[in-house]
């Protein structure tokens, strides 16, 4: 069933929306004023001290609906999703202070709307108004827009902070009112609880590196430090440590996000430019669908850095960042095997962490060092670019972990863009969900060696299966793949938690 547009069918509803506009927009202005001014605290960017609003009416032109659409239910609810555009003359001045001190009045003007309310009516109950609750959101990310103008002076005079506000507003709305997040209204007296978002799993996240970044910086690099979150609540945004004068940092950074809905959620990352004092600059941001990844699989992506995730209309090149995923659900998904159940055999990882009461402690798994032997088997590599003046290379290959001191080498085989190796090397790792593996192709010289590329990896995979072989493309170089082996014998400990205190 579609929406309904005629405007006949809905004439009714628009013109008694119109007669009680003025009582709403009363009503409306005092409970958003006090209903969304403490939110702003939690989405505001680090640059404004503080949102206030100091004036707030909807002003004297209704919303129109353009549409109306009843869901099919499981018979415990009614969902009904409306379609309305909003094109207003509210008068809203917000009270802004900046973290430098500064107190600016500014004004939200032209603010339009085009969105689909969803309501859902839950549960139903044998009595008037047959139903006990009602959950209030915007079923998908909704077109606003407004512009700011600071009351008797330029938002230009401080760098950063129209991108700060507008940011702080579009978070909000988004964060709050988007689908899956929603109002919850009771109507007839009762627990609703069970109505509120949940989290329904956990989003392991590392943060390996980045390369190719846009250099922000006059003299010298940029100094990049990345922030990422899935909803960006200040609680719940991770900030990366900042690598000085580098356009290729490594950060090797591990982070958990709680998953409320997977399907609709996407985890966001945006790389900035430190710039100390100043505001930094954003280089570039990137997004990723939760509803892509599969429960318990490793997911291992590099990601296109763009200047904005809606508009998208500069296509210059920013740099990439490198991620690993890992998403695993708190209970049992139909159609979906999930490593971490009781029901099939537990791999090393697994074994360590898992309790009798409900087979994933994460607290426990906190204070686990997976400590073990790493055996990496170097096969080959194919495509490698020519470094001779024919046309050919003499390479071979470096290995050690991102936290030790011992490198090991393969033999050089000379004249060749193809090299086979098959040799194996034995790493002890002390840390392995915190360390990296770095694997470098070098070309032999007689006066010495040429850099030609390398592959980062982290040693998740390997931990959660045991052993894989795979082929990786080698980054930095114009072509060249790596074909490796892997294979881990674990020896788990704990943290002395005493020391850690």
């Amino acid at each position: 069933m579609g929406f309904i547009h005629t405007k006949a069918e809905l004439k009714w509803l628009n013109q008694e929306l119109v007669k009680i506009w003025p009582f709403v927009n009363e009503a409306a202005s005092e409970l958003i004023k006090t209903s969304v001014e403490p939110v702003f605290e939690q989405y505001k960017s680090f640059i404004l001290a503080s949102l206030h609003f100091s004036k707030l009416t909807l002003g004297t032109v209704a919303p129109q609906f353009t549409g109306v659409e009843i869901l099919e239910s499981d018979g415990s609810s009614i969902t009904m999703e409306l379609e309305l555009q909003w094109d207003g003359n509210p008068n809203i001045v917000l009270d802004i202070q900046t973290t430098l001190g500064i107190s600016l009045p500014v004004q939200v003007k032209n603010i339009g709307f085009t969105g689909v309310l969803r309501l859902v009516f839950k549960p139903l109950v044998a009595e008037i108004p047959c139903f006990g609750a009602v959950c209030c959101s915007l079923r998908e990310k909704s077109k606003v827009e407004f512009t700011l103008k600071v009351i008797g002076g330029e938002m230009t005079a401080i760098p950063g902070i129209s991108d700060a506000i507008e940011g702080t507003i579009r978070d909000t709305i988004e964060d709050t009112l988007t689908w899956p997040n929603r109002i919850i209204v009771p109507i007839v007296p009762g627990d609703y609880s069970d109505l509120e978002l949940r989290p329904v799993g956990v989003l392991e996240v590392k943060l390996v590196e980045a390369r190719d970044l846009t250099n922000k910086d006059l003299v010298g690099k940029s100094d990049p430090f990345a922030v990422l979150y899935i909803r960006p609540l200040r609680e719940k945004t991770k900030k990366s440590k900042t690598i000085n004068n580098d356009l290729n940092p490594i950060w090797n950074e591990h982070y958990e996000f709680e998953v409320e809905d997977i399907s609709t959620q996407h985890l966001t990352i945006k790389v900035y430019d430190d710039e100390g004092l100043q505001p930094s600059e954003i280089i570039g941001c990137a997004r990723v669908d939760l509803a892509d990844l599969q429960p318990g699989k490793v997911k291992d992506l590099w990601l296109d850095l763009v200047k904005d995730l809606e508009i998208q209309r500069d296509k210059k090149p920013r740099g990439q960042v490198h991620l690993e995923l890992l998403y695993y659900p708190y209970a049992k998904h139909e159609g979906v095997s999930n490593p971490f159940a009781n029901q099939i055999q537990l791999t090393s990882l697994e074994k360590v962490l898992k309790t009798e009461s409900n087979g994933y402690d994460i607290n426990q798994r906190k204070n686990v060092i997976m400590r073990g032997v790493l055996s990496v088997t170097v096969i080959s590599a194919e495509d490698l670019p020519p470094m001779d003046i024919g046309g050919k290379a003499d390479p071979f290959v470096v290995l050690y972990l991102k936290k030790g001191e011992t490198k090991k080498k393969t033999r050089v085989v000379t004249d060749t863009l193809n090299p086979i190796w098959n040799q194996t090397f034995d790493f002890v790792v002390e840390d392995a969900l915190h360390d990296l593996l770095m694997v470098e192709v070098w070309d032999h010289d007689t006066f010495g060696k040429d850099y030609v590329g390398r592959c980062i990896l982290t040693l998740t995979r390997v931990l959660l299966e045991g052993e894989f072989q795979d082929t990786f493309v080698l980054q930095g170089s114009k072509s060249g793949r790596l074909n490796l082996d892997f294979k881990w014998t674990p020896q788990p400990i704990y943290r002395d938690r005493e020391r850690d205190q």
